[in-house]
């Protein structure tokens, strides 16, 4: 069996989020999705919980991070090609995300760090695994 991964991120307008995700082409899985969370489809393995402020607190005692002045975390997901990076983070520029840093193109390995409207950090990146030395 395979392991799955489910990252929780806390949102400010779930709504919002949701149309975020949606317009750079994941679903948003019905079954766990209600007026304070969104489950959305990334892969078969990997899905992104978007939880309200209220619903993230019921998971831990800790304060939320104020994404605007601290990064609590950096998600890198791969995409098939060079392209494929640019088109996911075209879309969400478009979608109303932000570029966090500057592409990072290093020949074998090309990135893209977008973020989300609440200021998670999607670092889509594409990596030519043949050109990797061992």
């Amino acid at each position: 069996m395979s392991s799955k991964i489910f990252v929780n991120l806390p949102v400010a307008d779930l709504a919002k989020a949701k149309v975020f995700y949606e317009s750079i082409g994941f679903a948003i899985n019905p079954q766990f999705t209600d007026a304070t969370a969104a489950c959305v489809v990334i892969s078969e393995e990997i899905y992104a919980m978007l939880l309200t402020h209220d619903k993230f607190k019921q998971f831990t005692p800790r304060e939320i991070a104020d994404t605007n002045t601290v990064k609590e975390v950096l998600i890198a997901l791969s995409r098939d090609s060079r392209e494929a990076v640019d088109d996911i983070a075209s879309k969400a520029l478009a979608a109303g995300g932000k570029d966090h840093v500057p592409a990072q193109d290093y020949g074998f390995m090309y990135s893209r760090s977008i973020e989300d409207p609440d200021g998670h950090v999607w670092e889509m990146m594409w990596m030519d695994e043949s050109q990797i030395q061992e």
